[in-house]
């Protein structure tokens, strides 16, 4: 297999970060190189990471910036994006490996929202479905490509939100994205916090303003009242 580099932009990880690298250590047995690009975390994120194995990258806050800032120092041919709150499926690495073995520049995994809420199950399904349909792919579906292909796109915008939107948007005129059946795992709890339906509505909200041309600054700064 080809060197894949996993990039986790985290912020306050802490509690999270250690099992994050651990699960993917223990799925696959491949080359690997872990970045974790930190955008100014106060816990021990940083250092729990080190121990880890990963490199810490320390970059501006913003998950575009700090994506962009891991992939800038990785050496992988192949960059996995993933979040600190997601899991990734058994042989995970070696799906991946086959899809770009068969041609594919970049790609994405279904996703399952870990929640007793059966509001999020019927979230999760209409996110792989669009996906599919559409080519657009978010974050929590745990986006990769080829160096390559990142690079000829310049990684991610430097945008408050919908980076991923944006980043599927312009990869899927490239190339037709490798929609993986097999699902990641993420974590249910943004949408717990601040109340399902009400945050399904933020983000639907959110993403239609996106679409007809809204600021992305804008939209986080409507964004972030419902989140923090």
């Amino acid at each position: 297999m080809k060197r894949l580099s996993i990039v986790l932009p985290v912020l306050n990880e802490g509690a999270t970060i250690g099992d994050a690298l651990s699960r993917v250590r223990a799925t696959d047995a491949c080359e690997l190189e872990f970045i974790v690009a930190d955008g100014g975390s106060q816990d021990d994120t940083a250092a729990i990471a080190q121990a880890r194995g990963a490199r810490v990258v320390r970059c501006p806050r913003g998950r575009a910036l700090q994506m962009n800032a891991g992939a800038q120092v990785a050496t992988g041919d192949v960059l996995l994006f993933l979040h600190a709150d997601t899991r990734l499926p058994p042989d995970a690495l070696g799906l991946i490996d086959r899809a770009i073995a068969a041609g594919a520049q970049w790609g994405r995994f279904d996703v399952r929202i870990d929640s007793r809420h059966p509001l999020l199950a019927v979230v999760a399904a209409m996110m792989n479905l669009r996906s599919r349909v559409t080519g657009i792919a978010t974050g929590d579906q745990a986006i990769f490509c080829t160096r390559a292909l990142f690079d000829a796109l310049h990684g991610y915008a430097p945008i408050a939100l919908m980076e991923d939107i944006d980043f599927s948007s312009r990869a899927r005129l490239q190339a037709r994205p490798a929609c993986l059946h097999a699902r990641v795992t993420t974590s249910g709890r943004r949408w717990e916090r601040h109340g399902v339906l009400r945050t399904i509505m933020v983000m639907w909200r959110l993403r239609l303003r996106f679409f007809f041309g809204a600021n992305p600054h804008d939209l986080a700064r409507d964004y972030r009242p419902h989140h923090e």
